[in-house]
């Protein structure tokens, strides 16, 4: 059985223009969870594990904003 490739022709969004969007999707929802686990981290009183949770969830939203620039940019053009 031969694997089909999904190129725009189902879906009408090319492959890299999909991964784009869900890359951006995916950041937003990590920085969103590890809200609730900075949150979980505080209540323990894990200051050190709380403040990871921090640092990884300014990454997402790093991540996530680079992705809605490259969209901002890709929609405008």
């Amino acid at each position: 059985m031969s694997a089909v490739q999904e190129t725009g022709g189902v879906t009408g969004t090319k492959d890299k223009d999909y991964n784009l969007v869900w890359f951006v999707e995916q950041c937003l929802s990590n920085a969103l969870r590890l809200e609730t686990y900075i949150n979980d981290a505080e209540r323990a009183g894990d200051t050190e594990l709380a403040d990871l949770f921090r640092r990884a969830q300014a990454e997402s939203r790093k991540g996530a904003e680079q992705g809605k620039d490259h969209l901002r940019r890709r929609l405008s053009g």
